[in-house]
């Protein structure tokens, strides 16, 4: 039998690399010139800068302080930069930064709340934060439900803590109290005196004050006024009626 002509297979042509370096090339100068016109056009730059909760510092100083301007690159600073920036501001207690794109950045400061006021030199009220840092009150503004500090030195070491104490206080009993004054002692250097709007004179300890705050309350809610102190032991002494002075008096003068 005649043999079978058997087809020659044809080995296929490598493909050229050429075409391939040339084809990688132009996408990458593709890619650049993309990022080139994104990075000059708006899209990629700061459009809104917005502030919420301040109220200490205007929306002006805080944008100064963090740095940022519109029309600045979006993606030249990130959030935790323009946290550490606003976290020197000694009255923001926290702070959230929101980047949303294309351009804007929403910043969210809570800042410490007022605890206490404290009456100045020149007859003028300063609020005082939860860390004990003084701010000034804005014209016209009145100091409702906060104590106000009296006598206390600019470098005393207790001040701070007393305002981090108050913040520990639940507001109804922080408002109840009118005045605080210090008044230290060898046993307690932390002492203080408080005066409440119904006439109570209060002795008691920075230290203990947020343990004995709710015996505190008990005594104000349920006796008339009188001097109760709240230390190593609780005393609870009532002022004397009109009646009773008298009574001293005579009995004084019989003698």
């Amino acid at each position: 039998m005649p043999k079978a002509n058997v087809p020659i297979l044809k080995e296929p042509k490598p493909k050229k690399k050429g075409s391939r370096k040339v084809a990688g090339v132009l996408f990458l100068l593709v890619l650049i010139l993309l990022c080139v016109l994104f990075f000059r056009s708006s899209l990629s730059k700061i459009s809104v800068i917005t502030f919420e909760g301040n109220t200490y510092q205007t929306d002006k100083e805080l944008l100064g302080i963090s740095g940022l301007k519109v029309g600045a690159p979006f993606f030249g600073t990130s959030t935790a930069k323009i946290k550490d920036k606003l976290s020197g501001v000694p009255s923001i207690e926290e702070i959230t930064v929101d980047k949303s794109f294309p351009g804007s950045i929403e910043i969210t400061v809570r800042e410490y709340p007022v605890v206490a006021y404290e009456l100045t030199a020149e007859g003028s009220l300063n609020g005082l934060l939860a860390n004990g840092t003084k701010i000034s009150l804005k014209n016209g503004s009145m100091p409702i439900g906060k104590p106000i500090l009296t006598g206390w030195s600019g470098d005393d070491p207790n001040f701070a803590k007393l305002c981090t104490t108050l913040s520990k206080i639940p507001d109804s009993l922080v408002s109840e109290i009118s005045e605080i004054t210090p008044s230290p002692s060898v046993s307690y250097p932390d002492r203080i005196k408080m005066y409440t709007r119904s006439h109570f004179e209060i002795i008691s300890a920075i230290s203990v004050l947020p343990d004995k705050a709710e015996y505190m309350n008990l005594i104000m809610d349920s006796q008339d006024p009188g001097t109760l102190t709240l230390l190593e032991a609780d005393t609870y002494v009532p002022y004397a009626s009109p009646g009773e002075e008298t009574e001293g008096e005579n009995d004084t003068t019989h003698e």
